[in-house]
C-alpha cells in the first residue's frame, strides 16, 4: 500500500502543514521557580534572558533546532525570537494555525507571525439546530473584528476561518438535516450569510467524528453541497479530519482513502489530526514519524492531492505518568 521507506518531501509543494497550536510556548510558559539565596544573582540574569523578545539570529544559527532539546534552552529562549524574519516563509505551501481558548497568546503571534501563515482558524464557532430548517450561531462573543483587521494588516493574503463545531446535534438531528435538501441548503445559506457578515474567508468544519462510521455516504453529500455553497461566494471549506490509520494499530481509521477521494475535489483542505497518538494505557510518543507519514500515504499514495493535506504538527507533549485518567500536558512550570 505504501512504502515505510518512502520519505515525505517537505521541501516541495507536495505537502502543507497545519500547526496543531500558534503558541510556540505552551509547554514552556514560564518558569521562574522559587530561587535561593545563593542563586539570586544568577537568578537575575537568567530572567533578565527569559524576558529579551528579540534576538539578531534565528533559532538554526543560536543551535536551538536539535534533535535532543533540553527543557533549560526551551524555558531559556521561548521567548526570544528573530525580529528581522517575521515574515520571511521558508515553505510555499499553505500553512494554518489554530487559535486556541485555552492559549490567548496565539492571538499576539498571529499579529507577529501572520506572513507566515496563509490561513487563521480562531476556535470561536458552534452550530446548533433548533428545529427544522432552524440553525443558530453561538460564540460569535468571541469574534473580534479589531484583531482580524490586525492580523490583515500584518498579510494581505491571509485568509481568517474560524473552526465551527455542529455542537449539541443528536443522531435525530443529523438524520433530519441528510434526509431533507431544504435542511441542507437553509445550513448552506446560513454559513454563507454569516461569514459575510462577519468578514469571515470561510470555516474550518469539525464534524466529522461525531458520526463514527456511521452515515458516511450522507455526510460527504452534506459537505460537498456546502463546500458549494462557500465557493460560489468565494468562501473556504477545510474539513477536519481524524487519522487515516488509528493510533497504535494498522487498521484503518475513521476516514479513510474512500471518503478521501470522494471529497478531494470539492474540499479546499484537510486538517488531518495526526497528533495524540499515545493514550494512559499506551504512553510513548505524540506524533511517532512511521504513522504520521503512514497516515498521509495511506489517504493519497499517487500523490494526487498531497497540496491539500495539512498535516497535523503538536506543539506540545503529555505526561501520562501523572495522576489523572487522561495524563496531563508537559508544563514549563516544572523544570
Amino acid at each position: 500500500m505504501f512504502s515505510g521507506e518512502e520519505k515525505l518531501d517537505m521541501g516541495k509543494n507536495t505537502m502543507r502543514f497545519l500547526c496543531a497550536s500558534l503558541s510556540l510556548t505552551m509547554i514552556c510558559w514560564l518558569a521562574e521557580g522559587t530561587l535561593s539565596k545563593t542563586d539570586a544573582k544568577k537568578g537575575a540574569t537568567k530572567k533578565l534572558e527569559e524576558k529579551k523578545l528579540h534576538s539578531d539570529k534565528n533559532v538554526q544559527d543560536r543551535g536551538l533546532v536539535v534533535v535532543d532539546p533540553k527543557a533549560k534552552d526551551i524555558i531559556l529562549e521561548h521567548k526570544s525570537y528573530c525580529s528581522k524574519k517575521t515574515k520571511e516563509r521558508h515553505f510555499s505551501g499553505d500553512v494554518l494555525g489554530y487559535i486556541t481558548p485555552w492559549n490567548n497568546h496565539g492571538y499576539d503571534i498571529a499579529k507577529i507571525f501572520g506572513n507566515k501563515f496563509t490561513l487563521i482558524s480562531p476556535v470561536w464557532l458552534q452550530v446548533k439546530r433548533r428545529g427544522k430548517e432552524r440553525f443558530q450561531f453561538t460564540g460569535l462573543h468571541d469574534a473580534d473584528q479589531g484583531w482580524m483587521k490586525d492580523v490583515r494588516k500584518t498579510s494581505k493574503t491571509i485568509k481568517i476561518v474560524p473552526r465551527i463545531l455542529f455542537d449539541g446535534w443528536t443522531y435525530q438531528d443529523f438524520e433530519s438535516v441528510f434526509g431533507s435538501e431544504d435542511e441542507i441548503e437553509e445550513l448552506s445559506r446560513n454559513m454563507v450569510l454569516l461569514a459575510k457578515n462577519e468578514n469571515f474567508d470561510g470555516f474550518v468544519v469539525e464534524v466529522w467524528s461525531q458520526l463514527g462510521n456511521q452515515k458516511q455516504t450522507e455526510l460527504i453529500h452534506l459537505l460537498t453541497h456546502l463546500s458549494e455553497a462557500l465557493h460560489e461566494a468565494q468562501l473556504k471549506l477545510i474539513l477536519v479530519i481524524p487519522p487515516a490509520v488509528a493510533a497504535g494499530t494498522n487498521q484503518p481509521g475513521m476516514f479513510t482513502k474512500k471518503e478521501f477521494d470522494q471529497l478531494a475535489s470539492v474540499i479546499d483542505s484537510f486538517s488531518l489530526m495526526t497528533y495524540d497518538y499515545s493514550a494512559p494505557h499506551r504512553p510513548g510518543p505524540n506524533s511517532p514519524l512511521p504513522w504520521v507519514r503512514a497516515c498521509v500515504e495511506v489517504l493519497d499514495p499517487d500523490s494526487k492531492w498531497r497540496n491539500k493535506i495539512l498535516l497535523g504538527l503538536n506543539f506540545y507533549g503529555m505526561d501520562y505518568s501523572a495522576l489523572g485518567a487522561s495524563g496531563e500536558p508537559i508544563l514549563g512550570s516544572r523544570h
